[in-house]
């Protein structure tokens, strides 16, 4: 035969997919039944293999092994899915049955669409193996065939109580499950084939325990004592059968590097990942923070600061979204769920849901405060920022976009926001030097913006809301101090990626700005109108004793502009402006009371600022 001859049909692939996506997360049998019935009827017209129209009952020649496509084994998986499930919806409608007549009724009508359901799975079988002693079918392929058969088998026996071969039958299906996982190429088969294990877990258990076993919680050594001596007598060649899966796995993982995901870890534990979904959404996550990191390496430190190392974060966030999304979903389904699958299960989703939620948050944190560096370079220039501390606050607002410091007040709120709702994570309160570190960072943040706060209303003239900001910053910032000094260990600065990195240093540097904004805008608040709330600015004057002090006391102007930040200009030519010292001439003793010299007017101090203006209102020109 050709290779593209061959078929590719798997089985638990395809029944997991219709399941999740057509009711069977939230224990709709009956609209999977639907679905399962519709999808036959299309099965059979694209496969002419109805059986004729009207009364007409038209036979079907029987199907040779030359004929079969993956179509017909789809048709019979769908037949045995569709048995099953009407099984499970009579078998629901029995328990909730009023009356014991019509309770047996549905018992044994659940039954014999059960029993049909295991017949259409038998036809499977047999089909499957035709194909694989062709060499049409992969024995991967009929590796899973044979466990899906196996799994609705055990279930059927355990439905009838006959539980010591229903638990042979479920521990050998999951002993080829272990196998399967094992030998997967990508990380979805894997965690599709711990799903089905996970799935059967709780029937292998409630079997042990009617059949008395002392150990019936022990899933694991139930397994391994039963299906070792059970596994060739229910699988023909099973031993054969699974090294030849293994070969093939070895041939074939070559290509299927890349579908493989990382191990996730936190704080040292394995985050287990048990859904296929999660594992399609997880893979794109790894592809973009591999992106992302090989971007950023070999930047310097200004470049990684730029609006366009900030946008390199978009894929990142957006794969986190749907990875999120899906683990939601997850949960909630296996909230509403009535103990379907495992409770270790319920655990692990959950778990991963709340690690989901961390890495998004974290990622964005880091993309927010990336975004504020980039924004704050132009004001860290020579003409803003910490470098015009003496400047005065119209200066300030004339160098700097009015929208600067609104924009970076909106970006600290998002990134507080974020930091709050990472602190409610259950596995962020779980760990106490976590939630310390997530705690020091959200007050830290809180005096940042609070810095920047109080500078959009500096422009106003709202000083005195400017400086209860700055004192409550203040406040903010002793708070993060003594929080950071009984930590014993930063585990956020610890970790490879720390998206949030805090040091005294930086606690220092922020204390700094705020006492120095502090200082500036008392000294324009009194300039302005004397510090007043109610005082006009345009009739406010100056005290009196400065004025009258400027007529009587020599004020050294150069130190005052020195002190001011204005250094002096000394030029040549304010010293050419001095008069020379006449010369004394010795006269004759007769002439001295007849010529007197000429007494020199006194030179007017250079007067400059602040006293040159005020000087005429005393008399003084």
């Amino acid at each position: 035969m050709s290779q593209a001859q061959n078929v590719n049909f798997k089985a638990l692939h395809l029944a997991n997919e219709q399941r999740n996506a057509y009711g069977l997360r939230y224990n709709d049998y009956s609209r999977y039944r639907k679905h399962c019935a519709n999808r036959t009827h299309r099965l059979r017209s694209s496969l002419k293999m109805t059986h004729g129209k009207g009364k007409d009952f038209k036979k079907l020649p029987p199907l040779t092994t030359d004929m079969l496509r993956e179509g017909h084994l789809q048709l019979l998986l769908f037949e045995a899915e569709r048995a099953w499930a009407y099984s499970q919806e009579l078998s629901n409608l029995a328990l909730q049955s009023d009356s014991e007549v019509k309770a047996s009724t549905l018992r044994h009508s659940a039954t014999g669409r059960f029993r049909r359901a295991v017949n259409w799975s038998t036809q499977l079988l047999s089909h499957c193996q035709s194909l694989y002693a062709s060499s049409r079918l992969s024995a991967k392929n009929l590796l899973e065939a044979t466990v899906y058969i196996i799994i609705l088998n055990g279930r059927f026996l355990r439905y009838r109580d006959d539980f010591e071969d229903a638990l042979m039958q479920l521990c050998v299906a999951r002993d080829l499950l272990d196998q399967l996982a094992a030998a997967a190429n990508t990380s979805r088969d894997q965690a599709l084939a711990i799903l089905f294990a996970d799935e059967i877990g709780p029937e292998i258990r409630y079997c042990a325990h009617e059949l008395g076993r002392s150990k019936s919680y022990d899933v694991d050594v139930i397994v391994h004592e039963l299906a070792p001596k059970h596994r060739n007598d229910i699988i023909e060649g099973c031993d054969t059968l699974t090294e030849k899966m293994q070969s093939e796995a070895q041939v074939s993982a070559k290509g299927e590097s890349r579908k493989k995901l990382e191990e996730l870890n936190w704080e040292g534990q394995l985050v287990p990942v048990r859904n296929p979904e999660l594992v399609d959404v997880l893979l794109k996550v790894q592809e973009a923070e591999a992106k992302l990191s090989g971007q950023q390496t070999g930047i310097d430190k200004k470049a990684r600061n730029s609006k366009k190392s900030v946008a390199a974060y978009d894929a990142v966030l957006s794969s986190l979204s749907d990875a999120e999304e899906v683990a939601r979903k997850l949960v909630e389904a296996q909230q509403l769920s009535k103990g379907s699958a495992s409770t270790s299960s319920g655990r692990d989703i959950s778990f991963v849901h709340a690690y989901i939620v961390y890495q998004l948050l974290s990622r964005r944190i880091q993309r927010d405060l990336l975004l504020v560096s980039a924004l704050l370079v132009d004001e860290q220039g020579p003409k803003g920022g910490r470098s015009a501390g003496n400047q005065s606050v119209a200066s300030k607002a004339d160098a700097i976009d009015s929208r600067l410091y609104p924009a970076v007040v909106k970006l600290l709120d998002t990134v507080l926001q974020s930091l709050t709702q990472m602190r409610t994570l259950s596995i962020v309160d779980d760990s106490p030097d976590l939630a310390s570190a997530v705690e020091v960072r959200i007050s830290y943040t809180k005096a940042h913006r609070s810095l920047y706060l109080a500078r959009c209303y500096a422009p106003l003239k709202k000083f005195s809301e400017t400086l209860t900001i700055l004192q409550h910053a203040g406040i903010l910032i002793r708070e993060t101090t003594s929080t950071l000094a009984i930590l014993d260990t930063d585990p956020i600065s610890d970790s490879e990626s720390c998206f949030f990195p805090l040091d005294n240093t930086l606690i220092k540097d922020l204390e700094k700005d705020l006492a120095a904004d502090a200082s500036q805008y008392k000294r324009d608040w009194f300039a302005y109108n004397g510090g007043s709330n109610t005082a006009d600015p345009k009739t406010y004057k100056k005290p009196l004793f400065f004025n009258i002090a400027l007529n009587y006391v020599e004020l050294n102007m150069d130190r005052l502009l020195e002190r001011a930040g204005k250094q002096p200009i000394s030029t040549p030519a304010a010293l050419s402006r001095q008069e020379p010292v006449p010369e004394k001439k010795t006269l004759p003793k007769s002439k001295v009371e007849e010529v007197r010299p000429a007494t020199p007017e006194p030179q007017a101090p250079a007067r400059s600022g602040l006293s040159s203006l005020l000087g005429g209102w005393w008399g003084k020109s």
